[in-house]
């Protein structure tokens, strides 16, 4: 067995070759004249339609100044452009100009171009494990970053009911996970708020409740108890997610806690969750509850085709 020490010994000899290879030790990166914070910059901007300076300070992990400077850049080369925002006119977002969306284009493609050709010389079962072992490692890396600078998740605390901006903030952290992990698109975020929007106003009734995770009055999770949309007296349970910077914290079994709690009490005959194969960490943490898959089958309800998956709990 490869010790611990060989293990962070190999990663970061592995992790300097691919910065090296992907060019981030140059001054330009992928194929402009711009440096690697710029042109993630304009990715992140291109994610999310739009962004604020300080919404991307918190993204890129780079001090306010510098971010500063380099949108300033951006927006004088035509690459961003500023709006006041909709919540307060004080706030400027920022999204791509047509030469900004033209650049983005060529970033995407110069960087589908290397890594296919990198998967090229992979088989597709090293392939999978490339992308599993990336996404959880970048993840960590994050959630490491995140607690270092004070947004750690032992300092939470979960509220019930309707809180202001939940429908928004559980709908952003649904979009941003399963666009960048599993390339949902506007459909599914849609499907998120629409459903979110209806559910709200019915949490007067007794059997549909909400947790929201809470850290300096900030969501970073949520998992919901919907007792009506099934009948049968059966739960659904609903709108499970945490931000990326607390995954692992031990915060996602709190929250189903409080949920399977509640399904107790109000004695539902069973609870049931739709999901999809590709959500290993979370089918872990269900089962650990009760859960077990009760059917499965290729499906697109979520806007994409995969193996989607339903888990039921007996509770009576």
């Amino acid at each position: 067995m490869i010790s611990e020490l060989k293990n962070i010994q190999n990663i970061r000899a592995a992790s300097r070759l691919m910065v090296r290879e992907l060019g981030f030790m140059n001054q330009n990166l992928a194929a402009t004249d711009y440096p690697p914070s710029a042109v993630h910059a304009m990715l992140e901007i291109e994610t999310h339609g739009s962004l604020t300076a300080a919404q991307l300070v918190q993204i890129l992990g780079l001090e306010k100044s510098s971010v500063s400077r380099m949108l300033a850049k951006l927006v004088e080369a035509g690459e961003l452009k500023e709006s006041p925002s909709a919540e307060d006119a004080r706030t400027k977002r920022l999204s791509l100009t047509g030469k900004g969306m033209e650049t983005v284009h060529n970033i995407n493609t110069y960087a589908d171009e290397r890594v296919g050709a990198a998967l090229g010389k992979l088989d597709l079962f090293t392939q999978e494990a490339v992308l599993q072992g990336l996404s959880s490692y970048a993840s960590a890396l994050k959630a490491c970053r995140e607690r270092l600078e004070g947004k750690v998740c032992n300092s939470f605390k979960i509220v019930t009911g309707y809180h202001p901006g939940m429908i928004g903030r559980i709908t952003e952290m649904h979009g941003g996970y399963y666009a960048r992990e599993h390339n949902f698109g506007s459909f599914f975020e849609g499907k998120v708020a629409a459903g979110l929007a209806d559910f709200s106003g019915r949490l007067d009734k007794p059997c549909n409740q909400i947790w929201l995770a809470m850290v300096n009055e900030r969501i970073v999770g949520s998992v919901a108890i919907d007792g009506e949309d099934l009948g049968n007296n059966e739960a659904h349970l609903r709108w499970f997610i945490l931000d990326d910077g607390c995954r692992g914290s031990g915060l996602g079994r709190k929250l189903i806690g409080e949920a399977m709690r509640f399904c107790d009490e109000q004695r539902f005959s069973s609870v049931q969750l739709w999901t999809f194969n590709k959500l290993t960490a979370a089918r872990r943490l269900y089962e650990s509850y009760g859960f077990e898959l009760s059917n499965e089958w290729e499906g697109d309800q979520w806007g994409n085709t995969i193996t989607e998956q339903q888990f039921t709990r007996k509770t009576s």
